[in-house]
Order: C-alpha cells, then sequence, then structure tokens
C-alpha cells in the first residue's frame, strides 16, 4: 500500500502525544478508568439505571479533574444501557473538556474499509458528539486495517492506543506467536513507523514532550515479555498506556523493571482500585492522588 501524505491537526488543536505528555508531567502518569460494572454500583449504593450510570460516571470526572492525567471510561460498560447510556459517555466527554481532562475512550474498535471509516468518525471526529481525545484500537485484521483511524486521528489532533501485548493471559496465544519475529513486535514496529509519518514528534526516545500521537496498549503485568520477545518500546516514540496496575496486580515499584528505558512513555490505567473508594468523592480523590504520587515516584 503507498504511503498517506501526512496532514497537519485541526487548527488550534495541539497534537494529542504532545497533549498528553505535557498531561503526565503535570498530573503524574495515571489513566483513571471509568469502569461502572453493576457490581461497583451497589456497592455504591446506585441503581442499575441510566440515572444510576450517569452519577457514577460524573463522580468519577469530579475525582479524576486535576489530579490524573486521563479518564478511560470503559465504553461496553455503556452499551447496555443503549441509548441513554451513549448519552452519559457524550457528557462525559464534554464536561472532560471542561476540567481541561483528557479522555481515552477504551472502545478496542477494530474492522475493515467503510466501517472502520464509520468507527473511526464515531470516536475521532470532529461532528461526532461520541468524539474523545483518544480511541483504543484493535490490529488483528492487520495493522492497516486501521488506517482510517490513524488518519483521521491525525488531522483531528486526537490519538490511538493499539492493542499489542495486552495484560491478559489468553493474548500469549497470539501476541508472543513467532517469537523475536513475534505479532506484538510487528504491531509495535507499524506504530513506530506511523509515529515517523509526522514532524514534531519522537524527540527523544522516551521524552514525553515528543511522544507521537499513534500509541500502545501494554499490559503492566507482562513481565519479561518485552524482554524475551525483543522490543524495544523506545523505537515506538509513542505513550503506552498500560492496564493491570492496581487491583490486576501490578504495583507502581514494579513498573520499571517491566518498561526499561521507556518507563517515561507509560500512562498506567487504574479503575477498581481507585473505583471501591466510592462514592465519596473526597475518598475517590484521595485514591488518585495518591496512585498519581506512586507512578510519578516509579517512573519520573
Amino acid at each position: 500500500m503507498p504511503e498517506v501524505p501526512a496532514r497537519p491537526p485541526a487548527p488550534g488543536r495541539t497534537p494529542f502525544g504532545s497533549r498528553l505528555g505535557a498531561a503526565m508531567d503535570e498530573h503524574g502518569p495515571l489513566c483513571v478508568g471509568v469502569d461502572p460494572h453493576p457490581v461497583l454500583l451497589d456497592a455504591w449504593g446506585l441503581p442499575r439505571t441510566a440515572e444510576g450510570l450517569r452519577r457514577f460516571t460524573l463522580t468519577v470526572l469530579e475525582a479524576a479533574a486535576g489530579h490524573a492525567a486521563a479518564l478511560k471510561p470503559q465504553v461496553a460498560l455503556y452499551e447496555p444501557y443503549g441509548a441513554a447510556g451513549f448519552a452519559v459517555l457524550e457528557e462525559l466527554f464534554v464536561q472532560a473538556r471542561s476540567a481541561g481532562l483528557l479522555t481515552v475512550a477504551d472502545a478496542k474498535r477494530g474492522d475493515i474499509g467503510s466501517t472502520m471509516e464509520a468507527y473511526a468518525a464515531a470516536w475521532l471526529g470532529e461532528e461526532s458528539p461520541l468524539a474523545a481525545d483518544a480511541v483504543t484500537l484493535s490490529p488483528y485484521l492487520g495493522f492497516e486495517s486501521l488506517r482510517p483511524a490513524l488518519d483521521l486521528a491525525a488531522r483531528t489532533g486526537r490519538g490511538t492506543f493499539v492493542l499489542a501485548l495486552t495484560s491478559n493471559p489468553e493474548g500469549r496465544s497470539v501476541q508472543h506467536v513467532g517469537g523475536r519475529e513475534s505479532v506484538a513486535a510487528s504491531v509495535c514496529a507499524a506504530a513506530a513507523a506511523e509515529n515517523a509519518r509526522f514532524p514534531g514528534t519522537g524527540g527523544q526516545p522516551a521524552a514525553r514532550a515528543g511522544l507521537g500521537s499513534c500509541g500502545l496498549v501494554v499490559g503492566a503485568t507482562v513481565g519479561r515479555a518485552l524482554t524475551e520477545l525483543g522490543i524495544d518500546l523506545t523505537a515506538v516514540r509513542g505513550p503506552l498506556l498500560a492496564p493491570g496496575y492496581g487491583a490486576q496486580g501490578a504495583r507502581a515499584e514494579e513498573l520499571p523493571a517491566v518498561f526499561g528505558a521507556a518507563g517515561g512513555q507509560v500512562l498506567a490505567a487504574s479503575s477498581r482500585a481507585i473505583l471501591r473508594r466510592g462514592p465519596d468523592a473526597a475518598a475517590l480523590r484521595e485514591a488518585v492522588r495518591r496512585s498519581a504520587g506512586e507512578l510519578a515516584g516509579a517512573l519520573g
């Protein structure tokens, strides 16, 4: 496939990688997951209704604003509420923008052709009420199948996080295949090439000021996988969304050993470890501050 010419982002919007890097420097490298599991709604004393969903969501937003680099709503947990659930997501994105808080729609979209174009327009398009600052993508129909989202993100100054090495044990059966020529390594190389297309990104390999806008999802619980597969994440020059910190078992002090020289690129995601402190907004805020401080101390 011929190379697609790079285009500048939408006028007036700094590219996502630069905005995220600045937010990580200011607030610490923490992304707060907004995961309104029915069990959590019950624990918070909220009904399993659209109104309970809304109260949960806006309480987490209030606690995270000004204290975390980003907010990551799990789209799947809003979908069971139908149009009312998407309305809550729309309100979240509006309120987060007003609060100066970056959002990552955890939608894990991936398809081909016009279907991928529609997904891209929904989560990254200027006219979409669901447009977030970034969206998670699945590359398992081929990295280039994501081209509509990659190009639209670049045009609008938004970002993408492509699944590479995920925190679930089952991921090894696909992502590790090939050893030193693994599927995961090919995804990382493709993301590195994507970031290299755009001037003004890259900088020093792990410098937040130079982060590109094509990031990767790399689990905080992958252990020695990066070393075993021979993957150098500094070459990606993009942000690394790292689920698994907190309730899934990864501790802040363990992250430097997992990510090595790429530690400055890591945006660690935590949901249950923080959300279980609700519904009290002050307790949630304190959990956010504590986690952000731990991560800043561990990752710089």
